[in-house]
C-alpha cells in the first residue's frame, strides 16, 4: 500500500520538497517557482506586468466560472465524462490566453490507441502541464492526485466530481477503494496520466520517479507511453505568478509493454520508463 500511495501526484504549496515527491496540480495553482539558471533578460517588466494584470486574472475567471458550471452539470453525470470536455473547454482557453503554441512529435495512431489499458507517464515542471494535456490528448482519460488538493476551492469539487483517481499518502489504508477503481478504469480502457515524478521539479531537472503507478500498470497488464513536455518550466516554474509565453513542444515516446510482467518488475519497468523519458527530453528541438 505504501508503493501505491507515492503515486499520487498534486500537493498543497508550502509542503516540504523532497526528490520526487512534491506535488503538481490537476488543475492550475497559480503560484510556482523560479526558473533557476535560465535567461529570462527577454521577459522583463512589461511580460511580468502582463502576467500579473491580464493573464493570471484570466485564467482564474475561466477557471471559476467554468469549475462552477461543470460543477452543476457533475449532478447529472457521474462518470466524469461531460467535466473531461469542461476540463478541455478551459484548457483551450488557457492556451489560447498564454500564447505559446505547443509542437506536437512522435504522435500517431498507435500510440493513442486505446482499445487496450494504457497509462500515460508524463513530466511535470509547471501548473501549465495539464492544459496542454487536456488539448493535446485527444481522449479521455483520468489523473492520479493526492488528497491535499480536495481542500482547494474549484480545483478540489472538480477533482471529487469528475473521476479523478485520489490516493491518500497520509493514510495508504484509505485508498485501496481508490486503488481499485484505478484498476477498473485501466481494465475497461480507461486511460490513466501519472506524473511519476510525483509532482512539479523545483529546479527544472527530471526527478527520481516513483513505481507506485507502475506497479498499478504491470497489475492492470497497462502499455506505458511515456511523454515529455519541453520548455514548460521556463513558462512557468513553482512560486511565481509570471508567464513567459514562449513555443513548447510535447514528445511522445513508444509504447513500453507490461505484458508478463508481475510486480516483482516494478523498479526495472520504472527505470525503463525514466530513461525513455529522458531520452525525448534530451532530443534536439524539432525544427
Amino acid at each position: 500500500m505504501d508503493k501505491i500511495a507515492t503515486t499520487a501526484e498534486p500537493e498543497k504549496e508550502g509542503a516540504e520538497p523532497r526528490s520526487g515527491e512534491q506535488s503538481g496540480a490537476a488543475v492550475p495553482a497559480w503560484s510556482e517557482g523560479r526558473s533557476g539558471s535560465h535567461p529570462v533578460s527577454h521577459h522583463g517588466w512589461l511580460s511580468r506586468l502582463r502576467s500579473y494584470f491580464i493573464l493570471a486574472p484570466l485564467i482564474w475567471a475561466y477557471t471559476i466560472i467554468l469549475g462552477t458550471v461543470s460543477l452543476i452539470c457533475s449532478t447529472f453525470d457521474r462518470n466524469g465524462r461531460i467535466q473531461h470536455q469542461f476540463a478541455r473547454f478551459w484548457s483551450r482557453l488557457v492556451m489560447k490566453t498564454i500564447l505559446s503554441p505547443v509542437r506536437i512529435t512522435g504522435m500517431n495512431n498507435h500510440r493513442f490507441d486505446n482499445s487496450r489499458p494504457r497509462v500515460y507517464a508524463v513530466t511535470h515542471a509547471s501548473a501549465l502541464d495539464i492544459p496542454i494535456l487536456y488539448v493535446h490528448l485527444p481522449f479521455q482519460f483520468r489523473i492520479i492526485f493526492k488528497s491535499e488538493l480536495l481542500a482547494y476551492p474549484f480545483v478540489g469539487w472538480h477533482l471529487k466530481r469528475s473521476g479523478q483517481v485520489c490516493i491518500n499518502q497520509q493514510n495508504p489504508a484509505a485508498s485501496i477503494g481508490a486503488i481499485k477503481s484505478a484498476l477498473r478504469s485501466l481494465r475497461s480502457s480507461m486511460p490513466l496520466v501519472i506524473f511519476p515524478e510525483g509532482g512539479r521539479t523545483r529546479d527544472g531537472q527530471i526527478q527520481p520517479f516513483l513505481p507506485g503507478a507502475f506497479f498499478l500498470a504491470i497489475k492492470a497488464q497497462a502499455d506505458i507511453v511515456p511523454i515529455a513536455l519541453v520548455d514548460t518550466f521556463n513558462l512557468l516554474p513553482m512560486n511565481t505568478y509570471h508567464i513567459k509565453c514562449q513555443p513548447l513542444e510535447m514528445r511522445v515516446g513508444e509504447p513500453i509493454s507490461t505484458a508478463g510482467l508481475t510486480v516483482q518488475d516494478t523498479d526495472a519497468i520504472t527505470a525503463r520508463v525514466k530513461s525513455a523519458i529522458e531520452a525525448l527530453r534530451s532530443a534536439p528541438r524539432s525544427m
